[in-house]
C-alpha cells in the first residue's frame, strides 16, 4: 500500500506537468506523442490508485464504517513472565490494559483496616471490559519497578494453566520487605509469607519473582486463599475459564505491599458462577508494621509453635485425637499430606487425608515450618 501511496502521488505530479507540456508543443509544433504517453499513464495510475486506495471519499471504511490505515496484524495473546509478542502491529499491551481499566481504582478511598480480612470494592464489580472476557488463554506477570516491587498478575485460568507437577522450593525467592521473624500469637509463628499474586494452585508458577510479594500470614490465608480456592472450584469443577487479576498497592516508596486488589469473572456465563473484586489488607492483628520497610513488631516469640489460627485475634484450633507419626529421622522430618487445590497439609493418619483426590494429593517429608513457609496451611482437624 505504501508503495501506491507514492506512485499516485507522483502521478498527481506527472499529470499536470504532461498537460502543460503538451498545450505548449502543440503551440510550437513540436512532437506530442511523448507528452500524450506520460499523460496517459498517470491518468491510469491516478484512477488504479483511487479504486484501490479509497481516496474518494475519505479513505477505506471498513464493515463498521470506521476508518481503517491497513492491516493492524496478528498479537500473540500467550503472555508470560512480562513478554509479548506482536506481529504486523502494536496493540495496548496487557500491562497497559490493566492500568487504563484500574484507573478508575483509588486505594485512598478505600476504609481502614476494620476486622475483616477484605472488603469489596467498585460493588464486588471487577474492573475488566467486554474486550477481556475472552477463552483465550494467557498469563501475564509485569516487570517489577526500579524498588524491585512486583506489579499486576493476571491470567485467563483454566484446566490447562494448572499445575501437573508437585510444588516446588520458592525459599530462593526474596520480594521486597521481606524479614524472617516469628511472633506469638500466629499459625506458624512466621509473621511473612511469600504470597504468590496469582496462587499455585491456579497456574503452577513456583520461584518467580514477578509472582511473589512479601504478604501476612493473615492477609495469605484469611484474605487471599478463600478467592482463590474459588476460582479453582470454578474451573476444576465447571471447566470454566476464569478472568483473574491480582494488583499490589504499595503507597510511595514503600517496600511492602499495603494490600492487593483480587478481581475475578468466569467468561463462559459471564460471571454468574464467580465474580469479585476485593480488596485484601495486608495486615497481621496484634502486630505493628513498618510498611516502608517492612519491620515490625510485635508478642515476643517464646520458641513453642503456636497453633492458635492465622491472626492475633484468632480462635483456638481443636485438637483431635489423630495421633501424630513419629519422626522419620534425627532432623525431626515428618511425612505429611498435602493437597495443592486448598493449599493444605495433613497427617498421614487424618481422616480428611483420605477423602483427598489423587490428582491433588502431594506426599511430602519434611518440616512443619518448611510447608508453612511455602505458603501451605496445617489442616485444622489433625494441627499438624
Amino acid at each position: 500500500m505504501f508503495v501506491m501511496e507514492l506512485l499516485l502521488l507522483a502521478a498527481l505530479v506527472i499529470f499536470p506537468v504532461s498537460l502543460i507540456a503538451g498545450i505548449v508543443k502543440k503551440k510550437r509544433g513540436g512532437d506530442r506523442r511523448k507528452s500524450r504517453i506520460w499523460l496517459t499513464g498517470s491518468m491510469t495510475v491516478i484512477v488504479i490508485g483511487t479504486i484501490l486506495l479509497g481516496v474518494l471519499p475519505g479513505g477505506i471504511q471498513n464493515s463498521t464504517g470506521q476508518k481503517t490505515m491497513g492491516s493492524v496484524g496478528t498479537v500473540i495473546a500467550r503472555i508470560r513472565n512480562g513478554t509479548t509478542a506482536s506481529v504486523g502491529g502494536a496493540l495496548p499491551s496487557e500491562e497497559k490494559r490493566a492500568a487504563e481499566e484500574l484507573s478508575a481504582f483509588h486505594p485512598e478511598d478505600l476504609p481502614s483496616y476494620s476486622g475483616s480480612p477484605s472488603v469489596e470494592v467498585n460493588g464486588n464489580v471487577p474492573f475488566f471490559t467486554d474486550e477481556d472476557l475472552k477463552t483465550q488463554e494467557f498469563e501475564f506477570y509485569s516487570d517489577m519497578d526500579s524498588l524491585g516491587r512486583c506489579g499486576t498478575a493476571w491470567a485467563n485460568v483454566c484446566v490447562d494453566t494448572m499445575p501437573v507437577e508437585e510444588r516446588g522450593r520458592i525459599g530462593s525467592v526474596k520480594p521486597t520487605g521481606w524479614h524472617t521473624v516469628k511472633y506469638d500469637g500466629i499459625d506458624g509463628n512466621y509473621l511473612y509469607n511469600r504470597c504468590h499474586l496469582i496462587g499455585y494452585q491456579l497456574t503452577g508458577e513456583n520461584a518467580n519473582s514477578k509472582n511473589l510479594i512479601t504478604g501476612t500470614r493473615y492477609m495469605n490465608v484469611e484474605g487471599m486463599l478463600p478467592y482463590e480456592n474459588e476460582v479453582s472450584y470454578a474451573v476444576t469443577d465447571f471447566n470454566f475459564h476464569v478472568l483473574y487479576r491480582v494488583t499490589p498497592v504499595f503507597e510511595g516508596n514503600n517496600l511492602l505491599a499495603s494490600g492487593v486488589l483480587m478481581e475475578a469473572e468466569s467468561v463462559e456465563d459471564q460471571g454468574e458462577r464467580i465474580r469479585f473484586c476485593v480488596y485484601c489488607y495486608n495486615v497481621q492483628p496484634g502486630i505493628t508494621i513498618d510498611y516502608a520497610t517492612g519491620d515490625s513488631s510485635g508478642p515476643e516469640f517464646t520458641g513453642s509453635d503456636s497453633a492458635s489460627g492465622s491472626g492475633g485475634n484468632a480462635k483456638k484450633e481443636t485438637v483431635s485425637d489423630t495421633p501424630a507419626p513419629k519422626s522419620s529421622d534425627a532432623d525431626g522430618t515428618v511425612t505429611y499430606v498435602v493437597n495443592t487445590n486448598t493449599g493444605k497439609f495433613h497427617y498421614p493418619t487424618c481422616s480428611s487425608a483420605d477423602d483427598i483426590a489423587p490428582g491433588n494429593r502431594m506426599d511430602w517429608s519434611g518440616s512443619r515450618d518448611e510447608l508453612i513457609e511455602r505458603g501451605y496451611v496445617p489442616c485444622r482437624r489433625c494441627n499438624p
